[in-house]
């Protein structure tokens, strides 16, 4: 391992200090925040601003923002995500720390399709695999990405009439019933399955965003009903958040998931 070199090193503080706040920064603004000579400041900002990682602000003289080169070196990271392959991982410290099943899921039309799967320590525990497809009304994921759909979207992707398919007894057939529960789930930032794909499991899902904070995909935590109860349903609940939210920050997103 080789020596790290202060310019360099200084030159990405600079950079990292608009990933704290937004808009623009002085020298003297970044001067004082990081603690640098002065002169040092103004040579690592030309050179930033020579390769468009700065650009100044025209109605904000001695002020700077992020130049173009940022978007484009993030976007070609972007592009070499995989998401399976950071779900995977995410899922596994997830699991760890639960002991559960933990599964991640996209849309696809009105089905889920599961992309990432770390089983339970438990000896019982919930029986599937990553490349299964399921109705997306009868899961927590797909719950959780249909909620993230506008309601025209979600309409189109339910029948028209009669009722939607069950898998168990605790299925939900009804329309009406289903973009109730997706008002509620919109509200609360987190879905729950109760039996509805599986009458020996429940489940509870959050929602995984991308750079853009689009809902790409979703992460659960899947739990056998002799291990289930309302009380821990809340701290699985907050694993399932704070799992989604490492992905959503793995795939680029800044917000609040």
């Amino acid at each position: 391992m080789g020596r790290l070199v202060p310019a360099v090193t200084r030159a990405l503080d600079i950079l990292e200090l608009f990933l704290q706040q937004g808009g623009a920064l002085s020298a003297p603004d970044i001067t004082r925040k990081l603690g640098l000579p002065r002169t040092s400041v103004h040579e690592l900002i030309t050179t930033l601003v020579a390769r468009n990682y700065l650009v100044p602000v025209p109605e904000q003289p001695g002020h700077y923002r992020l130049g173009v080169r940022n978007y484009q070196l993030g976007s070609r990271y972007a592009e070499q995500l995989d998401l399976a392959a950071e779900g995977q991982q995410v899922a596994r410290t997830v699991a760890e720390t639960c002991g559960e099943t933990v599964h991640v899921a996209l849309l696809e039309g009105a089905d889920v399709i599961y992309i990432a799967k770390v089983d339970s320590r438990h000896a019982v525990r919930m029986v599937s695999a990553a490349g299964r497809r399921l109705p997306a009304h009868c899961t927590a994921v797909g719950k959780m990405l249909l909620a993230s759909l506008p309601e025209g979207e979600v309409a189109e992707l339910l029948p028209k009439e009669g009722e939607l398919a069950a898998m168990t007894s605790h299925s939900l057939t009804s329309a009406d019933a289903l973009r109730a529960q997706l008002v509620e789930i919109r509200g609360r930032g987190v879905a729950v399955e109760r039996r509805e794909s599986n009458p020996d499991v429940s489940c509870v899902a959050a929602p995984v965003r991308d750079s853009a904070g689009r809902v790409v995909a979703a992460l659960s935590v899947s739990v056998p009903m002799i291990r289930w109860s309302e009380e821990r349903r809340l701290e699985w609940e907050e694993l399932a958040l704070k799992g989604a939210g490492d992905l959503s920050a793995r795939l680029g997103y800044r917000g609040r998931a």
